[in-house]
This record gives C-alpha cells, structure tokens and sequence, in this order.
C-alpha cells in the first residue's frame, strides 16, 4: 500500500489533497496543529486517513510524528506533500521580527524538517515523491507581503536546489505554486472589503488546487513536474 504525508491537512487544499488519496486507497498520515479540526476532518473520510496532531514548527513535535510514521512504513512515505503554510500581512516598517521569524518558521524550515527526516530513506529505497505547495507570491512582489513573499522566494529555492540534488535517484520533487485560493487563510484579512485584492468568489477553489497536486502525484514515473504554477481561468 503507497503511503503519504501531508501537512496543513486538517481543512482546505491539505484536506482536499488527502480526500483525493485516500480515494486512490493511499494511506495518508494528516498533520495539523488544532486536534479537533484534525480528528473531525479524518472521521468523514476513511480509516486510511491517519490524524497525527503535529505542530510542524516545533523541533520534538515533527520527531514524535515522524517516528511514528517510520515506524508504520517502510522508514518514509512513498510521498511528502509539504502545503501547511500561513500568511501575515504588514507593511515592512510595521513588520514585527517575530512575525517574520514565526512565517519562516512555518513556510520554510518547517517544511525542511520532513525532507531532512525523510529524504535519506527515499534515497536509499530509490523512490519518492517530494512536493512543495508555493504561492504566486514565490515569484510575484505584493505589498504588505514582505514575510509571506520572502518565505515563498526562499521555499521555490529550496525546492530548486532539492530537484537538482535528485536528478537521476528515482526520487521526484514539485513545486505547486497556486494564484489566490479562497481557503481559511484568507478569514482574519476578509478581502472581499480590501482594495487590490481578489474577491474570494473569484479565487481558486481548494478542491480545484487538489485535482492538480492529484494529478502532479499521479504522473507517470519518468515524468518529473518540475513546477505547476495554477491561474483562475
């Protein structure tokens, strides 16, 4: 049985993505942060859907989950699919550091985490399936976006670094970078009431954002999506 990770799983593009596996009859370990949430979700799916209450921004929260997930596979998921992110908004000169530190912390080195416990066994079976879920604003500049763009810059660099790194180890790696998806990221910031952006109706919906993820992991072996950058058409 193929197995995957996905992270930010409990509600929008992560709840999605794990719906569309486990129809497939993949067994996905869900990590998220809010227990009920992450429970409530994996209940009204099916018992391949594996809540694991994880905090991906702490160092003995992403261990605990990742022994467990070892322990349950073979050393490392047949996919890692690394989408829980969070979106600040200030302008530069109101930006706290502890903003910034907490956005890198969650877009950027948490992501890192799971590749660095999981990618020496992928290389060492021959075989996985890496995927970032990016942002228009991993290329795009946007104000009031000084953590979120920097944190997504840095995330499509290291998924730059990681494609090149695994060119020819029978490991895949894409980055999926989405335009404005009307998720609950978007609540605290209610866009539909704030000049220069998009009105949620006229957003990507999570589930159409899925059906591409679905489609990236469903590949065929010797195809390599290198980067899927999504639009509403």
């Amino acid at each position: 049985m193929q197995t995957a990770v996905v992270t930010g799983a409990s509600r929008g593009i992560g709840r999605c993505v794990t719906e569309l596996l486990v129809r497939d009859g993949i067994r996905v370990y869900m990590l998220a942060r809010r227990e009920i949430d992450l429970l409530h979700a994996a209940q009204t799916l099916s018992d391949l859907a594996r809540p694991i209450v994880c905090d991906v921004t702490n160092a003995d929260s992403v261990k605990r989950a990742v022994y467990q997930i070892s322990e349950e596979t073979d050393g490392a998921p047949d996919m890692l699919i690394n989408n829980a992110g969070i979106f600040p908004l200030s302008s530069m000169h109101s930006l706290s550091v502890d903003a910034l530190q907490q956005t890198l912390s969650t877009n950027v080195v948490a992501p890192f985490r799971l590749v660095r416990a999981f990618l020496p066994r992928m290389k060492q079976r021959g075989s996985g399936h890496i995927v970032t879920i990016g942002s228009v604003a991993d290329r795009a500049i946007f104000a009031e976006n000084g953590a979120y763009a920097a944190s997504k810059h840095a995330q499509r660099a290291m998924h730059e670094v990681l494609r090149q790194e695994l060119q020819g180890s029978g490991i895949r790696a894409s980055l999926v970078s989405p335009g404005p998806t009307n998720t609950n990221i978007w609540d605290a910031i209610d866009p539909d009431n704030r000049e220069g952006f998009p009105a949620r109706a006229n957003m990507l919906s999570a589930s159409a954002v899925a059906a591409a993820i679905h489609w990236v992991v469903n590949a065929p072996a010797e195809l390599n999506v290198d980067e899927l950058r999504l639009s509403r058409a």
